[in-house]
């Protein structure tokens, strides 16, 4: 067992490096196995196809930052939008990160002609896992309101992105962001998603309560006036 995880980990870290300087069409799995020794037969024993492979070896250095990320995402979390802002937080930190960029150019680069996008796809749903079922926890709980917690997952996600990523990504932008930017970006992008999300009585009742203690009361109608003429 020991040498099936370590010589996956060696055609994962051989295949990385391949696929970062040459790209997914000019590495073969011939120069992948020349690099890491044996035979095709042995590759093909842990991974099914190239295409998976290249999934696997892109997601390879997120599986342990993804586990960090979703530790704030605790059930029993008393206040969502404490445990979301530190996960969006990380997960800003982490999708902005030179490297993880240079994995998002590569997929989007050959999701078009390789079928990578799909495989990438599925992949990134595990993530969307972990936020789904706390989104749907705290739902259950009162303290969002209740929805497709699979679609507020992919929502909260989009507002993450929103401010800082795209330009990153065309490179408009050439400096990583600071950790005090991913904060700040991120607790606006929670506020925002908790705005749309917070339960119907917190979204109706305050501004009700506002209008009502602000309302001027209305005049004391006058005495009457009306005048009686003696018989």
């Amino acid at each position: 067992m020991k040498r099936s995880d370590s010589k996956r980990r060696a055609i994962l870290d051989a295949a990385y490096r391949l696929f970062r300087t040459r790209g997914f069409e000019k590495t073969s799995i011939t120069e992948i196995t020349a690099a890491v020794g044996g035979s095709k037969a042995t590759i093909y024993s842990h991974f099914p196809s190239k295409e998976e492979l290249f999934v696997e070896c892109m997601m390879a250095a997120a599986e342990n930052y993804i586990a960090g990320m979703v530790r704030h995402l605790k059930p029993w979390a008393a206040d969502p939008a404490v445990a979301l802002a530190e996960f969006g937080s990380s997960f800003l930190a982490f999708i902005c990160s030179p490297e993880q960029l240079e994995v998002r150019r590569l997929m989007i680069a050959e999701a078009a002609h390789s079928g990578t996008g799909k495989f990438f796809f599925e992949k990134i749903t595990e993530l969307r896992a972990h936020v789904s079922a706390f989104l749907s926890s705290c739902m259950a709980r009162g303290t969002l309101c209740r929805a497709d917690p699979d679609l507020a997952a992919d929502q909260l996600a989009a507002l993450l992105e929103a401010e800082i990523l795209q330009p990153l990504l065309l490179q408009a932008r050439e400096e990583s962001p600071r950790a005090e930017e991913t904060r700040l970006a991120a607790k606006r992008a929670v506020a925002v998603f908790l705005r749309a999300y917070a339960p119907l009585r917190e979204r109706i009742e305050p501004p009700l309560r506002a209008r009502t203690a602000h309302r001027r009361p209305l005049p004391t109608p006058p005495p009457s006036t009306k005048l009686y003429r003696p018989v």
